[in-house]
């Protein structure tokens, strides 16, 4: 048994330690303080999404198709048992000659906003476990969005235990809890669905949780490549609006006029594919890059990667070869070369 552990210790090893692919192009942009870029966008991804596959392996086989390395690693924990960062994951932040930075994502389970808000002896444990845990293991900074895509959930009956309100007190006895106990390397980030049926209701912006524990503001968002909902080109993914609600200026309008002090990022997105019209993809990042340089907000981008959500969508990249190489284009844009300080 032990020589089995010993073999994969150093499989581990040999695959961390392994060249990755590297954009040509030197990175003069590098990350300041709370990881915003002195200038550019950081370039990431979550790889594998919805599938089992290993996250390094996915990750290493996103960056070798797509010709470049990933500044961003994104990825999920739920509940109130594991630590993180993982072993695995300061890993893979820490590879020789790509460092990268961890974005990690966390939902509580099973206890309500309004009672992790009021301190549940569960949850304060688990958080004081992970405080030190950080604090000892990994003192890199790196991305925390707490309970993404909140607003799906919200409940806005008062006594529901979630509403918008039991959100931002949960987000912010989350994060003070944290600093509190001596992870301050934590950066935290607020990421929305700007769904607009959600972000048009009265109670939306009682869910943010205050300036002081919100570093980064951040949304998840999708292209369609079937005409409809979510079809059209990059300015359509970040300032998505309905006929049915006029007076909405899109996300990205919207972060812009009411967080204008905070950095924006995509946390999640990607281009849903379409056998029927599989060169949608292509274009859109055809366009996606002529519009970058209009958004100057966004100070990070972070690709989904799955080849079938719980839809059945596809967002790979690879589903056509017009459509790889449009991406691998995108990588190589300057604007996305920045390094990690």
């Amino acid at each position: 048994m032990r020589q089995t552990r010993t073999l994969a210790a150093l499989a581990m090893i040999a695959v961390l330690t392994a060249p990755a692919p590297v954009v040509a192009a030197p990175a003069r942009c590098h990350t300041g303080a709370k990881l915003v870029p002195t200038c550019g966008i950081l370039w990431g991804v979550a790889p594998g999404a919805h599938t089992e596959q290993d996250s390094y392996r996915s990750l290493r086989e996103f960056e070798r198709k797509t010709g470049r390395y990933q500044v961003i690693h994104h990825a999920y924990h739920r509940g109130q048992r594991q630590l993180f960062p993982t072993p695995r994951e300061a890993a893979i932040s820490r590879e020789n000659g790509h460092r990268r930075i961890l974005l990690l994502n966390w939902r509580p389970e099973g206890v309500s906003w309004a009672r992790i808000a009021q301190g549940d002896p569960g949850v304060d444990a688990f958080l004081d476990r992970l405080a030190v845990h950080i604090r000892q293991s990994y003192r890199e900074p790196f991305f925390l969005a707490i309970h993404h895509e909140a607003e799906n959930e919200v409940r806005a009956r008062t006594g529901s235990g979630y509403t918008a309100r039991d959100y931002a007190a949960m987000f912010r006895h989350v994060v003070q809890r944290l600093r509190a106990r001596g992870a301050t390397n934590v950066v935290t980030v607020l990421v929305h669905m700007a769904y607009v049926p959600h972000t048009t209701q009265s109670w939306f912006s009682q869910m943010y949780p205050g300036d002081d524990v919100v570093d980064w503001v951040g949304f998840d968002t999708y292209a369609y490549s079937d005409p409809g909902y979510g079809h059209g080109g990059f300015a359509e993914l970040l300032n998505r609006r309905s006929a049915s609600r006029p007076g909405w200026p899109g996300f990205y309008n919207w972060v812009r006029a009411r967080h204008p002090n905070k950095p924006l990022m995509i946390a999640e997105w990607g281009v849903w594919f379409s056998r029927r019209n599989p060169g949608h993809q292509a274009a859109f990042y055809r366009d996606m890059g002529r519009q970058i340089g209009n958004f100057p907000r966004i100070k990070a981008m972070v690709h989904f990667e799955t080849p079938r959500n719980y839809k059945g969508q596809n967002s790979s990249v690879d589903n056509t070869q017009a459509g790889l190489r449009e991406y691998q284009r995108l990588g190589r844009l300057p604007i996305f070369q920045v390094s990690v300080s």
